[in-house]
């Protein structure tokens, strides 16, 4: 089983930027799929980015549509740890975000069995 702990969440005003950190341990991830969903209240969870070994040597980077463009995830296997960096925020991206790992990189969150207790991202008007 995987721990995950999510940081950096907080209220921005539309425009600005956030960055996300995720940090695991009970095991190393560096093989594994990690990856951020979100939910806004009454909202279904939905896949925002992801991450997963190319083979090569590299990360490859998944996104949502509405979120290509204005962030950027990045993992740092020294520290355990994913990040989103959240760029050109919108009052729409308001919403609690979860961090997620696992042998898979999916866009459902049914693929995934280890999740963090989410950071609460707010994003006013």
């Amino acid at each position: 089983q995987v721990l995950l702990v999510e940081s950096g969440g907080g209220l921005v005003q539309a425009g600005g930027s956030l960055r996300l950190s995720c940090v695991a341990s009970g095991r190393t991830v560096s093989s594994y799929a990690m990856a951020w969903f979100r939910q806004a209240p009454g909202k279904e969870r939905e896949f925002v980015a992801g991450t997963r070994w190319s083979g090569g040597g590299t990360y490859v980077a998944y996104y949502a549509d509405s979120v290509k463009g204005r962030f950027t995830a990045s993992r740092d296997n020294a520290k355990n740890t994913l990040y989103l960096q959240m760029n050109s925020l919108k009052p729409d991206d308001t919403a609690g975000y979860y961090c997620t790992a696992g042998p898979r990189l999916l866009t459902t969150p049914e693929g995934f069995d280890s999740w963090g207790q989410g950071t609460q991202v707010t994003v006013s008007s």
